[in-house]
């Protein structure tokens, strides 16, 4: 299966904006636009004058294009644990996701009879991508997307591909293309999916009539239907802490598995049990304190969302701040 791309996402609350706003910019005037023009109108049928009016009034976002352009920055589109720490694993943050669980307590064990997850995974995500839609974005995607789209940078193929599933989604959604917001890199809603991901899990979780990535209730079928789309196993925690002898020879991430029984020989070891043969070997932690985890198949599912060990953990630790 096609991993989610969600990865280029890190959650908006941790990132301030820093060459704003966009400006004017003659976007009709370059052959990469028309080209696009040109096959969105054979390949999906729009009509020229629409996609030449939309895209006429689209803007330069340099923002967005600073974030992708020269070698990437530790901090740009991800985040330290620091940063964790400090905006969504804080006791105000902690506190609204105890709320949360209690104030949405129907739909979230709705969706965790359904697609057979747990409840408190659910909120984790939804507080670290959104604080529960607090922090939904303010870049105009309109101008996000197509600056990223026809202007060089590190990830220009993908934001062409999301800016077609923009104007794809826009038509079957019913959105105003002017008004839709989100992250500086084209992600929407308390969930922040871009739109490619979006065409595929969005959901009218709560039968109100429509799919609405603001809503909350939607966000909840969306993360769950995400969770167990990619092989959640119920019943089993993202990860365990370890035991551990300082220094740690072997490599930690969430990319590569061991052994538990290699982890064992060295001096790694669970503090409770088990149940997988094979773990990843996970690290967090800053100049005052670090953290060493082992995580099972299900922590590999929270980092398709987003392709970091940090973020992972952030869900694992307000998962298990709200459990019961």
């Amino acid at each position: 299966m096609k991993k989610l791309l969600l990865l280029l996402v890190f959650p908006l609350l941790l990132l301030a904006n820093s060459d704003r706003p966009p400006v004017k910019h003659d976007f009709l005037a370059q052959k990469n636009v028309q080209n696009f023009i040109d096959t969105m109108v054979k390949k999906h049928r729009f009509e020229r004058s629409y996609l030449e009016k939309v895209l006429g009034n689209a803007r330069l976002d340099r923002d967005t294009l600073a974030r992708y352009t020269g070698q990437y920055k530790v901090g740009t589109t991800n985040g330290p644990w620091e940063r964790y720490k400090a905006h969504v694993l804080d006791p105000v943050t902690l506190a609204k996701a105890k709320k949360f669980k209690r104030n949405y307590a129907s739909t979230l064990n709705k969706a965790s009879r359904q697609y057979k997850v747990p409840v408190e995974y659910i909120v984790g995500f939804i507080a670290v991508e959104s604080k529960f839609g607090e922090y939904t974005g303010d870049y105009r995607l309109l101008d996000s997307l197509s600056t990223l789209a026809f202007y060089p940078n590190r990830m220009q193929k993908f934001f062409y591909s999301e800016l077609t599933h923009f104007f794809l989604m826009c038509r079957e959604e019913g959105f105003d293309p002017y008004r839709l917001q989100g992250s500086f890199a084209g992600a929407m809603g308390c969930v922040q999916q871009v739109p490619s991901v979006y065409r595929r899990y969005g959901m009218d979780y709560d039968r109100d009539g429509k799919k609405d990535p603001w809503s909350l209730k939607d966000s909840i079928g969306i993360i769950a239907s995400f969770m167990s789309r990619n092989g959640w196993r119920n019943g089993t925690p993202a990860a365990i802490e370890a035991e551990y002898r300082s220094p740690i020879s072997i490599a930690t991430g969430h990319k590569r598995k061991y052994p538990l029984a290699s982890l064992t020989a060295k001096g790694i070891t669970p503090k409770a049990k088990f149940t997988e043969s094979t773990a990843y070997l996970l690290s967090v932690g800053d100049k005052k304190s670090r953290e060493v985890y082992l995580g099972t198949s299900n922590f590999r599912i929270l980092t398709r969302y987003n392709n970091a060990t940090t973020y992972g953990m952030a869900i694992h630790k307000i998962a298990e701040y709200v459990k019961e």
